[in-house]
């Protein structure tokens, strides 16, 4: 499964995995992927470098990458998180105390602090992100939202690291382009977390298209061998995914109740929703999630307001497993999620699939492929 970027990278299999968990990354890398560890929950540097000491230590000298949320264009200075918070309407926090008693979802211990936030979109936590990555041998850095700033692209390219950023538009991918990043992840509607409206299967030619020859990665709704086949068909140079290893045996989502939510749950059972962060991301349909998307509700702020409202709330349903109350961030793929397997297990049935993937077009081509 080697294509120009993998073999660029230096990776034998060109499946790019997203995942918060260092354990997840690194064995998607120790499998022959390209692991890509997301940093938006360390608002601590310490803690990054933790983590990443202890994939220096784990994967076997194999290259792998940093996902990092940052906007292009820079903030107001000197505001700070206080600040925000400030300016989150009364109505809403009284919907969110509503919401939270309906449902007798208990408090917190006193003095426990919330163990979601979500400073780590604030560009300030970012860059304190960056400063630490760039200690390490970082062989990508990615960017959820959008574009990093140019400076940063310029400090990643004079430290050797390859620059990509999410695209869900051409549009959005030509401003990627234009603003010298190395790889576009055209990311499709079926994606978990923050998407766009355009379906995988039209997004990728036409970003391909857009950018060439710019390298893109296929994105959302992929967690087969055949997909990433399919994604590769129609001028991807790999496949990049993320919500089909929340349910591997090295993934850590600290809630029972959660993992056999997701094991349960088929495609239809997720939505495009601006509960968790302001803007539209797909997640598990939940109670919660209605409860936003009410039209007799108050509905979401916009990003960062919403993160930080519903931070102390998010935390206090994972604690606790409120269960009509329990989601996460995950893709329409969840329909396959059906089982618990270990990275390694996961990427022999990608392989496998993807060979009988182009075993079968082969067949249809009239080539039989040499042994």
């Amino acid at each position: 499964m080697e294509t120009e970027l993998s073999r660029k990278l230096g990776v034998e299999h060109a499946i790019f995995g997203f995942t918060p968990f260092p354990a997840v990354a690194a064995a998607i890398t120790r499998a022959g992927g390209f692991g890509v560890l997301g940093a938006v929950r360390y608002t601590a540097p310490d803690d990054l470098k933790r983590d990443l000491d202890w994939m220096q230590a784990h994967t076997d000298g194999k290259p792998y990458g940093l996902d990092v949320v940052m906007p292009a264009k820079k903030a107001v200075d000197g505001i700070t998180e206080a600040d925000i918070e400030a300016m989150i309407p009364a109505g809403h926090r009284a919907f969110v105390r509503d919401t939270l008693a309906k449902h007798h979802v208990p408090e917190l211990a006193e003095g426990e602090a919330s163990g979601w936030r979500i400073t780590g979109w604030m560009e300030q936590v970012a860059r304190r992100q960056l400063d630490v990555a760039f200690e390490y041998p970082v062989k990508l850095l990615a960017n959820a939202l959008g574009s990093p700033p140019a400076d940063v692209i310029a400090r990643a390219h004079d430290h050797g690291v390859l620059v990509a950023a999410l695209a869900g538009s051409a549009k959005h991918a030509r401003r990627h382009a234009e603003a010298g990043i190395d790889i576009v992840v055209a990311q499709g509607y079926e994606a978990g977390g923050h998407t766009g409206d355009i379906a995988t299967m039209v997004l990728v030619p036409e970003i391909v298209e857009a950018v060439a020859p710019l390298p893109v990665l296929a994105a959302g709704g992929i967690g087969s061998g055949e997909q990433i086949a399919a994604g590769l068909a129609l001028g991807a140079q790999g496949a990049w995914l993320g919500s089909l290893w929340l349910t591997t045996t090295e993934a850590d989502l600290h809630s029972r109740a959660l993992t056999d939510k997701l094991l349960a749950a088929g495609s239809g059972d997720t939505v495009r929703s601006r509960a968790l962060t302001g803007k539209p991301a797909r997640q598990l349909r939940t109670e919660w999630t209605d409860a936003w998307d009410d039209p007799d509700g108050p509905g979401a702020l916009p990003m960062p307001l919403q993160g930080l409202l519903v931070a102390e709330a998010v935390s206090r349903i994972q604690k606790y497993e409120v269960q009509p109350l329990l989601g996460t961030p995950v893709g329409q793929i969840v329909g396959r999620m059906n089982s618990e397997r270990s990275v390694q297990a996961v990427f022999d049935e990608l392989t496998s699939g993807f060979e009988k993937a182009i075993d079968r077009i082969n067949r249809i081509a009239g080539r039989v492929r040499e042994a």
